[in-house]
C-alpha cells in the first residue's frame, strides 16, 4: 500500500538523497520505493519512470545550487563575488555529489517541468551578472561563463575522483586558481584578439 502523502516532490527528494549516497547512475525505481516504504508501482502515479525521476532530480539540484550561490554572492562584487560563487558551487558538489552530477550530466527533462523551473535560468543570470561586474559584454560573457564552468566542474570532478594526490592540499590550489581567474577576468583579452592569431 502506498504511504499517505506520497507526492512527486517526495519521490524526487528520496531519489536525490539516494543519488547522493550511491551515485546518480545507481539509483533505480525499486531502490527509491524501498526507501519510501512503498511498492514500485506506487511511484508511477507520481513520476513516469527512472528517466523522469533523474530529470526531476536535476531540476531540484539546479534550484538548490542556484539558491546557495545567490545567497553567497548577495551584495558582493568583483573578486569577493567570484570567490563566493565558486566556493558555493564546490561546497554544493561536495555535500550533494549525486544531485550535482545530475546538473552536469545529459539528463532528459520534461519540457513542461523545465519551463516552470527557475533554477537553470537564475543560474545563468547570476553567472552573467557577476561577470558584468568585470566589465565584460558579449561574446566575452559567454566565453567567460564557459571558462568558469569548465574550471569549477573540472576541479570538483578531479577532486571527487581522488585525482589530486600531490602533497599540496587541494584547497591551496583552489585558492590560487581563483586568484588566477580573478586576474584573468580583470585583464580579459579584447574581442578579436584570437581571430588575429588565426
Amino acid at each position: 500500500m502506498a504511504r499517505a502523502g506520497l507526492t512527486a516532490e517526495r519521490v524526487t527528494l528520496a531519489g536525490a538523497e539516494l543519488a547522493d549516497e550511491v551515485g546518480l547512475d545507481r539509483i533505480s525505481m525499486s531502490r527509491v520505493a524501498r526507501r519510501l516504504g512503498v511498492t514500485d508501482a506506487s511511484l508511477y502515479a507520481h513520476v513516469r519512470g527512472l528517466e523522469d525521476l533523474r530529470g526531476r532530480i536535476a531540476l531540484l539540484a539546479a534550484d538548490e545550487k542556484t539558491l546557495r550561490i545567490a545567497e553567497a554572492t548577495a551584495g558582493r562584487a568583483g573578486k569577493d563575488a567570484l570567490v563566493a560563487y565558486a566556493d558555493a558551487w564546490r561546497d554544493y558538489a561536495h555535500r550533494h555529489p549525486g544531485r550535482y552530477t545530475a546538473t552536469q550530466a545529459q539528463v532528459r527533462i520534461d519540457p513542461e517541468l523545465a519551463a516552470k523551473a527557475s533554477g537553470p535560468r537564475r543560474a545563468v543570470e547570476l553567472a552573467y551578472g557577476m561577470l558584468r561586474g568585470y566589465g565584460l559584454a558579449e561574446p566575452d560573457l559567454t566565453d567567460a561563463v564557459r571558462l568558469l564552468r569548465s574550471t569549477f566542474h573540472g576541479f570538483v570532478a578531479l577532486e571527487s575522483a581522488g585525482g589530486f594526490a600531490h602533497a599540496r592540499a587541494p584547497q591551496d590550489s583552489w585558492v590560487r586558481a581563483l586568484d588566477a581567474l580573478h586576474t584573468l577576468l580583470e585583464h580579459w583579452p579584447p574581442s578579436g584578439a584570437s581571430e588575429d592569431r588565426c
